[in-house]
This record gives structure tokens, C-alpha cells and sequence, in this order.
């Protein structure tokens, strides 16, 4: 699960012909309550916040809008990958003790959600790009049948891809008896560090090549078409590429073997601040959807009252509850 084996005060490496450990004092006893309560708080955020734009969805919107069932299967991508900060608190405490089964699905679930997540977010950038640069364009009147298999192919492909990890991962034990779940063959790790740095790019790749492309027609002087779906995607996507580049970098630059004890020690340090950053993001999108998405703040206001008119035991007023009242079908909620 980690890109490096430790124990709980100290970090091994073995050297082309000595065997040093590096002494790191109490800083993993540190990161051990860190990471603890972070990732904790990190959950009960992302299930809350991921919850809520679901039923938002589901509530006031038809999901007829291609863009929208992209959006709904982000946060189940969210809530997929976020399912799995509970065993890594209690990994970080105790070492694996969830047994072998749950090592490799803990581990696949956790890559599913990753995968799953750039390829969605790659996916409603080109939707949006197409229906900027074609605004006639016939995926308007797409059905949601069809936003219903693009979505099974995404999460089937996603699945297909972490197939190997789950056969190579195994729990393992070093010699402090410390149990952690991980590739039994460094070989089958560097493959899935480099498979997942190499889709990262050609995403981040198609992903500015999209944006370059709209922001030139919209800052064309005829132009006066206002997109507002494009710059919330454009956050959401630059919030996805800049809390997991720095992790992605890392964990490449961690396939490569040190060269000094100091450099084990920044490398580590730096390789933990960006993971609890990218394991972070997960809780990340509905509050951007806050800030940016006008329709979203509207629905969220609007179930507020709902919820306020219900607790107060006053009956709501015809329009209050009127689902359909802003639905707009084949547009964005956002």
C-alpha cells in the first residue's frame, strides 16, 4: 500500500553494500496521529459532502445532461475511494490486520476510485470542449442510456487495469514484525507507479489541449457566450491535477534507489505531506461545487428549507418542494 517499508520509528534502506537505517526520531510517531486524525476527518467530510451532491442530483435534477452523470459518478468515485481511509488509520497504527482478502481489495478499490476519477474528470472536459466548439453539437440529445454505458465502460476498464495489483499484493512481514500490505514483487509496484504516472499525463495532456482550444473561442471578440459549467470543470480538474501531482511525482521519483541517508529523510517527508494532500482531495469537489455552482447553491438552499420547514413541523409552500423547478434537461445542475 505504501510506497516504502518502515517500522515505527525508523526507515530501512538497503545500499549496494551496506545496510543503513536511517533514524528518524519521532516523526513517524508524529505522522502516525496525523495521519490518524486527518484521514479521519477526511472520511466523515467526503461522505458527507459527496452524499449530499448525490441527493441533490437525484432530488432536482433528470440526469438527462451527460455532464451531470459524469458529475454523479465523480462523487461515487469520491465515496469509493474514500471508503478506504478507515484501514489506513488503522494500518498507520497497528500495521495490516485486515487479513489477505482485504489487503488486495483494499488496495483495488482504492486504485478503481483513482482511475475512475481522471478518467471522468477527462471525460466531462471533452464534453465540455465539444459542445463549445460545436454548441449544435448531437450530444445534446444524448440519452441517458447512453451517459449510463460510457459510464459502465469507464468504471469497466478502471476495474480491468488494477487486476494485476490485486493478484501481486500480498500482506508481508519485515524483520520487526511489523505486517503491511503491499506488492510481494517490487518489479509489479514500479509497473503500477509507472502505469498510473503515464495515464496521469496523457489525461493532464487532452485535458489543456480541450482548455487551450476553449478558452481561445471564448475570448474571441464575437463571443459572447458565457460558460459557467467551463469554469467549474476547469476548477475541479486544476484542484485534481495539483493535489496528486506532487504524490504521482513522488512515488515515480520513489522507483529510483537513494543515494544518502538525508535524502531518505526529505524524500520521506516530502512523499507523506503530498499523499495526506492527494488522499485528501476526495472531500474536495463539494465544496468547490459550493463556491462555484450557481444552479448547486440554489438546490442546496432550496433543500435547507425543505429541511427547515419539515424540523420546524410548518408545511412548505407549493413552490418549496416543486422538484421539477429547476430542471433544465440536457443542462448542467452546475
Amino acid at each position: 500500500m505504501d510506497e516504502e517499508y518502515y517500522s515505527d520509528d525508523n526507515f530501512s534502506y538497503e545500499y549496494p553494500h551496506e545496510t543503513n537505517v536511517c533514524e528518524m526520531g519521532d516523526y513517524f510517531t508524529f505522522n502516525i496521529y496525523l495521519t490518524s486524525v486527518l484521514y479521519t476527518l477526511v472520511f466523515f467530510l467526503s461522505l458527507l459532502g459527496n452524499t449530499l451532491v448525490l441527493w441533490i442530483l437525484l432530488k432536482y435534477e433528470n440526469l438527462t445532461s451527460l455532464t451531470n452523470i459524469f458529475i454523479m459518478n465523480l462523487c461515487i468515485s469520491d465515496l469509493v475511494f474514500s471508503c478506504m481511509l478507515p484501514f489506513w488509520v488503522v494500518d498507520q497504527s497497528f500495521g495490516w490486520i485486515f487479513g489477505e482478502f482485504l489487503c488486495k481489495a483494499s488496495n483495488a478499490v482504492f486504485s478503481v476510485g483513482y482511475y475512475s476519477g481522471v478518467f471522468f474528470l477527462t471525460l466531462m472536459t471533452i464534453l465540455r470542449y465539444l459542445f463549445v466548439v460545436n454548441p449544435l453539437s448531437t450530444l445534446r440529445s444524448q440519452t441517458q442510456c447512453c451517459g449510463v454505458l460510457v459510464s459502465l465502460a469507464v468504471w469497466t476498464v478502471s476495474i480491468l487495469i488494477v487486476v494485476p495489483e490485486v493478484i501481486h499484493t500480498t500482506v508481508q512481514e519485515n524483520l520487526d514484525e511489523y505486517r503491511f500490505c503491499d506488492y510481494a514483487d517490487g518489479k509489479w509496484k514500479k509497473v503500477d507507479i509507472y502505469v498510473r504516472n503515464v495515464l496521469f499525463l496523457l489525461s493532464f495532456g487532452v485535458i489543456v489541449f480541450c482548455y487551450f482550444k476553449i478558452l481561445i473561442i471564448l475570448l474571441r471578440p464575437r463571443s459572447r457566450r458565457k460558460h459557467r459549467t467551463v469554469k467549474l470543470i476547469l476548477i475541479i480538474v486544476a484542484a485534481f491535477f495539483l493535489c496528486w501531482a506532487p504524490y504521482n511525482i513522488l512515488s515515480f521519483l520513489s522507483t529510483f534507489p537513494p543515494s544518502t541517508c538525508q535524502y531518505v529523510k526529505d524524500s520521506s517527508l516530502a512523499f507523506h505531506i503530498s499523499r495526506k494532500i492527494a488522499f485528501s482531495h476526495c472531500c474536495l469537489n463539494p465544496v468547490l461545487y459550493v463556491f462555484v455552482g450557481v444552479k448547486f447553491k440554489r438546490h442546496l438552499a432550496q433543500l435547507c428549507s425543505l429541511c427547515l420547514h419539515s424540523g420546524s413541523g410548518h408545511p412548505s409552500s407549493p413552490g418549496t418542494c416543486n422538484e421539477g423547478k429547476f430542471q433544465h434537461e440536457g443542462t448542467s445542475v452546475y
